[in-house]
């Protein structure tokens, strides 16, 4: 990847919830190579947080790991307290974190149920909420949804796709909330992305994807890192999706 001669970010400190893996850390290492110091949490990946974290201090940025599970709103309130304390500032979260479980209405337990909704939905308003009063005005707020949300291909998928809808509804409500301060609320929606969490199953879901491949966790933080900059100033309460034209 190309690290940016602007340095877009320079001077800003970011917060990905959910930034040791997958996309979460190829969106860590996008902002940082824009110019932005990065606070990521984890919920157990310590030895890949802490090489996300190497990384970024290689680009010479600063670079914060937190352990804390987004299923726990008290641990998201104090990561976020933490890295303001560690920085000084906020001005950018991405709200990465989230948890994939297949099963169909007959057999979906509901215990399962509880955890998706916690993580996926509750997790985010948490963090969102929790952050937002530390933001600087003009600051950025980006989730990181679903193209489920909207299109959901294959049996199994219901429970996931609900609560990726939620977010998408969720950041049109709190892009009103603070529209006053200028602080933008967006939703970004993979679809088919290259990851630990969805290996097992995008052989099946690649034929429906009219560009004959998945999508890379890079080709996810290209998106973020514009929705991060000040290009993206005048769009807020949108959910962008970046699925390589997924058909259903």
């Amino acid at each position: 990847m190309v690290v940016s001669e602007n340095f877009k970010l320079l001077g800003k400190v970011a917060m990905v919830f959910g930034g040791s893996r997958g996309i979460g850390t190829a969106i860590v290492r996008r902002l940082a190579e824009e110019g932005a110091d990065v606070v990521l949490t984890y919920a157990s990946a310590e030895n890949r947080a802490a090489e996300t974290v190497e990384a970024v201090e290689a680009m010479g940025r600063k670079a914060l790991a937190i352990k804390a599970d987004s299923a726990d709103a008290g641990a998201i309130q104090n990561a976020v307290a933490q890295a303001v304390d560690r920085f000084g500032r906020l001005d950018i979260i991405v709200v990465n974190a989230g948890v994939l479980r297949l099963g169909s209405v007959e057999t979906f337990g509901l215990e399962e149920l509880d955890h998706m909704l916690d993580v996926n939905v509750r997790g985010v308003f948490v963090a969102i909420q929790a952050a937002a009063p530390r933001l600087t005005d003009g600051g950025r707020v980006i989730t990181i949804g679903s193209n489920t949300a909207i299109r959901t291909g294959f049996p199994g998928s219901s429970v996931y796709s609900m609560t990726k809808a939620a977010v998408a509804t969720m950041v049109k409500g709190i892009a009103l909330d603070l529209a006053p301060r200028a602080i933008t609320v967006n939703n970004v929606q993979p679809g088919p992305t290259e990851t630990d969490m969805t290996a097992d199953h995008l052989e099946k879901v690649k034929s429906l994807v009219p560009l004959g491949r998945v999508g890379q966790p890079h080709e996810i933080a290209g998106l973020v890192a514009y929705l991060a900059s000040d290009e993206s100033a005048y769009m807020t309460g949108a959910s962008l999706t970046i699925d390589g034209g997924y058909v259903l």
